[in-house]
């Protein structure tokens, strides 16, 4: 299900036959480094996270990451979207790329269009985002949508930056 559309991009609801995908993002260097290793390693690995990760948030929530894919092809590029953690008190936005898809405004593009359909579509007031200490990129993209630095927090045992917009 398309959920939004940017000058390049489709933002669509992930769904087991995009378990390959997924299987390629879990394990580029950049996720393993800065977001965690999943341990996902097979195809069916992929779409258990899949099924019990952002279709699970769907199905609860109405919202959760999602596929971003260029127009162009219909080309997978990576996730984005709006996550509620157990752990925070209010929802985060989280984004990864393709290494090869990386530095390109995709980023920027998909972020921007997540951030303001969670304000404007589903009425968030205040919507966070965490990163490693040393992501620089992903800070300077999450204060380049407009989010703002507000300090550091600890969730399992890692500290992380926290930055809040609204």
């Amino acid at each position: 299900m398309k959920v939004l559309e940017t000058d390049r991009l489709i933002l669509r609801w992930l769904t087991p036959d995009d378990a390959a995908f997924i299987l390629e993002l879990l394990n580029e260097p950049a996720w393993i480094r800065y977001i965690g290793d999943k341990g996902v390693r097979t195809l069916e690995d992929a779409k258990n996270y899949i099924v019990t990760g952002p279709m699970k948030m769907y199905s609860q929530l109405g919202f959760g990451l999602f596929m971003v894919e260029r127009k162009e092809g219909s080309t997978p590029i990576g996730m984005c979207g709006l996550i509620k953690r157990d752990t925070l008190d209010n929802v985060d936005i989280g984004f990864a790329f393709l290494s090869r898809y990386q530095m390109q405004g995709y980023g920027f593009e998909s972020a921007s269009a997540a951030l303001k359909y969670g304000h404007d579509q589903l009425d968030l007031k205040r919507i966070l985002a965490i990163t490693s200490i040393d992501n620089h990129a992903s800070s300077a993209l999450l204060e380049k949508i407009g989010m703002k630095y507000e300090g550091t927090i600890t969730l399992d045992a890692e500290e992380l930056k926290l930055f809040a917009s609204g």
